[in-house]
């Protein structure tokens, strides 16, 4: 269960290409979306290179690894789809729009995980036990957010 929310939380920084907050703005200006599909393209290659490399995936692994990669790779793409598509119409949704766009991004994000979890579960399954402790370090770094605090009475 440990390595499930952990790797909820990496997945959610792969996936998310923007913040929720930046889901509602309104779409780039013209001649501004190919150089930011291009960024983004290279964030998620960063982070893939950046997981490969914590992760330290020897040779052997490189298969089921590749495998993880393309789903981070088509996650990404399919999330920044639905948010470029919802801040694109962003300024004639209604509220009941806005709410189903969200849901749509939200629905793709958890499709997401569930791909993903399956891909790294086949090369977590090879990974030696040394190695498969590094995973769990690697994935416990995620940042997340802090509990609330109680207010005292």
């Amino acid at each position: 269960m440990k390595m499930a929310f952990s790797a909820a939380g990496v997945v959610a920084a792969l996936l998310l290409v923007s913040s929720p907050a930046g889901l509602a703005q309104s779409a780039p200006a013209p001649g501004a979306a190919a150089p930011a599909k291009a960024g983004r393209a290279n964030l998620i290659e960063q982070r893939i290179k950046s997981l490969h490399d914590q992760l330290k995936i020897t040779a052997a692994e490189e298969p089921q690894w590749g495998a993880v990669a393309q789903v981070m790779r088509d996650n990404a793409q399919s999330v920044a789809a639905l948010v470029s598509e919802r801040r694109e119409k962003a300024a004639t949704m209604n509220a009941v729009d806005d709410l189903r766009s969200y849901q749509a991004v939200a629905e793709a994000h958890a499709a997401g995980i569930a791909k993903l979890a399956s891909a790294f579960q086949a090369l977590y399954a090879v990974m030696p036990p040394e190695q498969q402790k590094n995973a769990d370090a690697v994935f416990a770094k995620t940042k997340r957010r802090p509990p609330a605090k109680k207010k005292a009475n």
